[in-house]
């Protein structure tokens, strides 16, 4: 993998990592979805609008069908990842997401998109779901896993993997520019969810004075974090890209034991010592 790319990745996962914490923060709300995405039409919209300017929007039928999916596929995985923080702890519902999600990926790249792999790639992600396994503590304490934080997780991994394939393919095949995607999938998500906010607007109400920060603070971090990978996957495989996000399941395991007072364990350490490991593979592989 480039080092550009990497670097990308990595600061993208440091980024992903931080929002998610303060989204578990927020389980109370209701609305938050719609109170994100619209923060984030607010912070993007100067930038995108140059962008447009400058470039112009998309014009290929097949790019438009792109986004539509992109739209469809992140309004899936935020409803998916807020209902999993509702229903269990963020070190359960989180790493469960971010490994299940680059295995299909992974595999979807390479059958879908033509990507390449090698014995590293391959190794690097082996170690790193198996460091997920350790960390999200699939491994070693299986009874007293929640079924309900193993049933979201693998939701939100499932939608994971769809917007990855389909935002790669966008950004590579079709040349839209990351900022589009993300973008549209913040208007996406505002539109849909918009009648059901209107229609509660009383709680709307209450909760933008209790949330505005977290909101704000996620419209700019998730937009970002987002751009960053799929800069990343301008320069290099999506099947590398993707498992090599999963940085993020370290970051986001300290930092909720941290912020969120979660027990870290032997079995915590080693699993992060194996997803480093395989992060390390992935960068080093050739393609």
């Amino acid at each position: 993998m480039p080092l550009l790319a990497l670097l990308a990745v990595l600061t993208a996962a440091l980024v992903h990592a931080i929002w998610n914490v303060i989204a578990k923060r927020a389980v109370g709300c209701h609305h938050f979805v719609w109170l994100y995405s619209g923060a984030s039409i607010l912070v993007w919209s100067p930038v995108v609008g140059y962008v447009l300017v400058r470039h112009g929007p998309p014009g290929h039928p097949l790019q438009w069908l792109a986004l539509l999916a992109t739209g469809v596929l992140h309004l899936g995985y935020s409803i998916a990842l807020q209902s999993g923080y509702r229903a269990a702890d963020l070190s359960i519902v989180y790493p469960i997401a971010r490994g299940f999600g680059p295995l299909l990926s992974f595999v979807g790249a390479v059958l879908w998109l033509g990507d390449p792999y090698s014995r590293a790639s391959l190794l690097g992600l082996g170690l790193i779901l198996t460091g997920i396994a350790f960390v999200s503590g699939l491994v070693g304490r299986a009874q007293r896993i929640d079924a309900r934080g193993v049933r979201w997780g693998l939701v939100t991994g499932t939608f994971i993997a769809a917007y990855t394939l389909n935002d790669g393919w966008a950004v590579q095949a079709l040349a839209v520019s990351p900022l589009i995607v993300d973008f549209f999938g913040s208007l996406f998500r505002f539109a849909v969810l918009t009648p059901a906010a209107y229609k509660e607007r009383e709680r709307v109400r209450v909760e933008l004075g209790r949330y505005r920060g977290s909101a704000l603070a996620i419209g700019l971090l998730a937009p970002l974090g987002y751009i960053l990978v799929l800069f990343a996957m301008r320069l290099a495989p999506v099947s590398h890209v993707a498992p090599a996000r999963e940085l993020a399941t370290l970051i986001g395991t300290y930092l909720g034991s941290r912020m969120l007072r979660e027990a870290v364990t032997l079995l915590r350490v080693v699993g992060a010592i194996a997803i480093v490991a395989g992060i390390v593979c992935l960068a080093l592989a050739r393609y």
